[in-house]
């Protein structure tokens, strides 16, 4: 038997990291920015500790691992009916999408500066929509493939994680305050990706490249999807972040509703 294979027929057992702490989750200014984006309690993060070497091509096993590992379970909660509760059922599958991580700047966000979506200031410009009354051009460009500003940020740089966070902060929760500037999106977005992502720089290039594995998951019991939710919801996400390095795996995630909980 390969190496490979025998890595691959293992299973992993986690440990909760409670010392492990995040500045979004500390910051007085970051967390008046959730409550006032109606995020604060809903979105939070966890992190654990794994046992074996990590490899992409075994990403759903470790997926799977966590959401059945005992440890982990006894730490999850999801919310059902405002309130709370533990996963009761086992997990019996999960869906795993890889998600690019690779930007080490904010460069990615540079276009949006320069296409209308903004003034000079930075503030956002309004337009008018049939649905909401409230709606300007960033969230435009950031929902509705056929307006003109969509693709001003590529598809490939879109399907990046620090765009997929970004695009969460500006959608926000169920009565979100919207942002009359960008600034406060660009900045938490700016700490929270420094918070979850580790990066390494090669001592001979001096190079900066990132070492986290982005997973978006979903857990599944033998009655449908349990976890992040039973319903989906485009801002009810659940990702796992994977640092092979240290052997450590953050759960990063937010549960789209009414009202603060503590996570």
């Amino acid at each position: 038997m390969s190496g490979q294979e025998c890595e691959y027929d293992k299973s992993f057992s986690f440990s909760p990291l409670p010392n492990k702490k995040f500045s979004f989750l500390q910051d007085k200014d970051t967390v008046a920015l959730l409550m006032k984006w109606s995020m604060l309690g809903r979105i939070s993060a966890r992190s654990y500790s794994f046992d074996h070497n990590f490899h992409p091509y075994n990403c759903e096993k470790f997926v799977l691992s966590f959401f059945k590992d005992p440890e982990v379970l006894s730490s999850l909660r999801n919310l059902e009916a405002g309130f709370w509760v533990p996963l009761d059922m086992p997990v019996v599958s999960v869906s795993v999408e890889p998600v690019p991580c690779t930007k080490v700047s904010m460069e990615l966000f540079d276009p949006i500066y320069s296409c209308g979506i903004l003034w000079p200031s930075g503030h956002i410009v309004k337009c008018f929509h049939n649905v909401y009354s409230d709606y300007d051009e960033l969230r435009q460009m950031l929902q509705e493939e056929d307006c003109d500003n969509y693709y001003v940020v590529g598809k490939e740089e879109r399907d990046e994680f620090l765009f997929r966070l970004f695009k969460h902060l500006c959608l926000g929760g169920q009565v979100c305050q919207y942002e009359d500037n960008i600034e406060p999106y660009i900045s938490t977005t700016k700490q929270m990706y420094k918070d979850l992502i580790n990066v390494q720089k090669d001592p001979e290039t001096k190079k900066i490249s990132v070492v986290s594995t982005v997973l978006k998951v979903c857990a599944y019991d033998e009655s449908g999807r349990c976890y992040p939710g039973t319903r989906e919801e485009q801002q009810t996400f659940a990702y796992l972040i994977i640092d092979p390095l240290k052997r450590h795996t953050t759960l990063f995630y937010h549960f789209y509703g009414v009202g603060k909980f503590t996570c």
